[in-house]
């Protein structure tokens, strides 16, 4: 957590320069995104993200160069295997990766593999009909996926009020006949527990779960955002003190966990890596021409390759 923390103000350091055209912050959702991804079985379940999970790909131990080169706009989906990290490319459509998670899920149960699926979303996207659909869809078919709703209130600059009708997703899934539960995004334990639990039911044959991880977009909704035209700073102030990093820290001290020389140790690093990663990315050199085959299609199927055989002619 202490890691995604530093490196997202790394990679606001690197929009600022000029290395990013633009980056989503992910501060305060570290607990959120640590705590769904760590319940995952690396070996067969798979995670679909948004834009916003950067702390998600560290969990998972994505090669994190190559998911950060994702915010130069040079290549396309950046350059890390999302099959190798079981974590798949960084997502822009608003509920994009909510179908294609319950797409993998049923092909997954199709093949006896046991796998489950993680769909990160947020409260804005639970709005979309993709969302719907897909959630629909996985209750009527029984699909072994979770839906992980970082509710962070805001959708852009509208507030939850306006955007979630009742305020609370996880009430929803009584209507598509899955159980659903809010928990607290800023208790990395609780997001742990939740998701494992709903992991465990969908691995046994109990289907889907929606999983509503009740937290704070600390940051702008982008480098491109300005909060000051729509938020109340003083809300901004009380959601300070309940930083899930903080929070983790207070209550490891509290059980006896951790000292100052360990807080120390992960400062020291947290920041090494961060640091690794920022100047690995900037150094990145400049991708060697390529074409859209090459990048989107492993097999293209025969029509595309007419026209691919058709441009090739017309360039000679």
């Amino acid at each position: 957590m202490r890691t995604a923390r530093l490196l997202d103000d790394e990679a606001v350091a690197l929009q600022r320069q000029g290395v990013f055209p633009a980056y989503v912050s992910l501060r305060g959702q570290e607990a959120a995104q640590v705590g769904s991804a760590a319940a995952l079985d690396r070996e067969r379940d798979f995670a679909f993200p948004t834009y916003r999970e950067m702390a998600a790909a560290l969990t998972l131990g994505v090669d994190m160069v190559g998911y950060m080169a994702s915010h130069r706009a040079l290549w396309h989906g950046g350059t890390y295997d999302p099959i190798a990290s079981r974590f798949g490319s960084v997502n822009a459509v608003v509920g994009g990766p909510v179908p294609h998670a319950v797409g993998w899920a049923i092909g997954e149960r199709l093949r006896g593999s046991g796998g489950c699926a993680l769909a990160y979303f947020g409260d804005g996207a639970s709005s979309e009909g993709d969302v719907h659909e897909s959630m629909n869809f996985a209750g009527v078919f029984g699909a072994p996926v979770v839906f992980l709703c970082q509710n962070n209130q805001w959708a852009l600059s509208v507030p939850l009020d306006r955007q979630v009708a009742g305020g609370s997703v996880a009430a929803r899934a009584a209507g598509y006949g899955m159980p659903g539960v809010r928990v607290d995004g800023n208790d990395v334990e609780a997001v742990y527990e939740a998701t494992a639990e709903a992991l465990q039911r969908a691995r046994g044959g109990g289907g889907p779960s929606i999983v509503e991880a009740f937290t704070y977009r600390a940051a702008p909704h982008s480098t491109s955002d300005d909060t000051g035209r729509y938020r109340d700073p003083a809300e901004e102030r009380q959601w300070r003190d309940q930083d899930p990093i903080d929070r983790l820290g207070a209550a490891m001290r509290t059980a006896g966990l951790a000292d100052d020389a360990f807080f120390a140790s992960v400062e020291d690093r947290a920041r090494a890596e961060a640091e690794r990663i920022r100047d690995a990315v900037s150094a990145a050199p400049e991708p060697a021409p390529s074409d859209m085959f090459e990048h989107v299609y492993r097999e293209p199927t025969e029509e595309l390759a007419r026209q691919r055989r058709a441009w090739e002619q017309e360039a000679l």
